[in-house]
This record gives C-alpha cells, sequence and structure tokens, in this order.
C-alpha cells in the first residue's frame, strides 16, 4: 500500500465515525404528494310555494309566495324498494332550498341513481294560513328529480345539481269563489 494512502484513508474513517457519532443519518428519501381525490356529491335544489287561492285545484303557480322556513324531505329508495336515504331540509327567506345528498350511495343497479330512485316531498309550512299539501309536480307521491345539466365546482369538489318541483303548499280556507282559472 502506498504510504500517502493511509493519511487520506484514516482521514475518511475519522469523518464517518464523526458524522455517525453526531446523529447524521442520510435524508429521507423524497416523498411523492398526490392531487387531493376530487369529491363528486348529488345535491337537490327548489322551490316552495304557497299556492293562491284562486288557482286552488290547478297546478298553477300564478300569484304564489313564496314560503320561508318550509322543510321538505328528499327520499331515496334502492332497487328493492327499501329507503336507502332520507334527509329534510328547509327554505330559505326567499322559498329556496338546496340540500347536499351526502351519504347518498350509489350502485351499479340503473335504478339507484338519483333520478330514478329519489323524490322530493313536503314535510311541513310555517305558515298556518297555508299548511296544506298540494300535489303540484306530485308531491303528495314525490316530486321526481330532474337533471338540467348544472353543477356547481371547486377544487377538489363538485356537486351534480338536481332540480325539484316547485312544491306547493295550499291555503286551508279560500273564500268560496267561481271555478279556479287555467
Amino acid at each position: 500500500m502506498d504510504p500517502r494512502a493511509l493519511p487520506f484513508s484514516v482521514l475518511v474513517i475519522l469523518l464517518a465515525t464523526t458524522a455517525l457519532a453526531n446523529g447524521y443519518t442520510s435524508p429521507p428519501p423524497p416523498t411523492t404528494t398526490y392531487p387531493a381525490v376530487k369529491t363528486v356529491e348529488a345535491a337537490v335544489e327548489g322551490m316552495v310555494y304557497c299556492q293562491s287561492c284562486d288557482k286552488y285545484g290547478s297546478w298553477s303557480l300564478a300569484g304564489a309566495e313564496a314560503i320561508a322556513g318550509a322543510k321538505i324531505s328528499i327520499i331515496c329508495k334502492n332497487h328493492k324498494e327499501q329507503v336507502s336515504f332520507y334527509k329534510v331540509f328547509q327554505t330559505d327567506s326567499y322559498g329556496y332550498f338546496y340540500g347536499e345528498l351526502k351519504g347518498f350511495k350509489m350502485t351499479a343497479h340503473f335504478l339507484d341513481h338519483p333520478l330514478h330512485s329519489c323524490r322530493a316531498k313536503l314535510v311541513s309550512s310555517p305558515r298556518e294560513d297555508c299548511n296544506l299539501f298540494s300535489n303540484i309536480n306530485n308531491a303528495l307521491d314525490g316530486a321526481p328529480l330532474r337533471y338540467e345539466e348544472k353543477r356547481l365546482k371547486w377544487t377538489n369538489y363538485e356537486a351534480v345539481i338536481y332540480a325539484a318541483g316547485p312544491l306547493a303548499f295550499r291555503p286551508a280556507h279560500c273564500p268560496a269563489t267561481a271555478p279556479p282559472t287555467y
């Protein structure tokens, strides 16, 4: 061995020993960050009104007033006709409701899609003068949802928005008048 190589070998061994004694470790491997998974939810929106007395018995909402604080439910049944989702939503001061169907599970079965499995129903009206259910848009059996190509998008969130209704309550007491005008 070359006598000049010995001091270099000793220097390398001393540096390695010093580094290990001071707790030196190799840097961790670089971590790979993946983009956050985008969540796609289903949501339902609609309006709730009080049908005017002169339109009683029809599906007309001409002259109707929006009801603030009305409650509606979204009920979804799976292809076996079992309730798979139920949630109640409340209208805002303009009679509008928007509700995310968080927890709604779609399966591969065609009939488990929100358009086929979910219905909107009236629950209650805060107005004592307008709290009877009407059958506008088949609300008594449950108004079907409609897809109107509406989506709400954020960075890691997307909602497919379905429309329901409009739905309406009707007054309990209407003055006796001529048959409804259409």
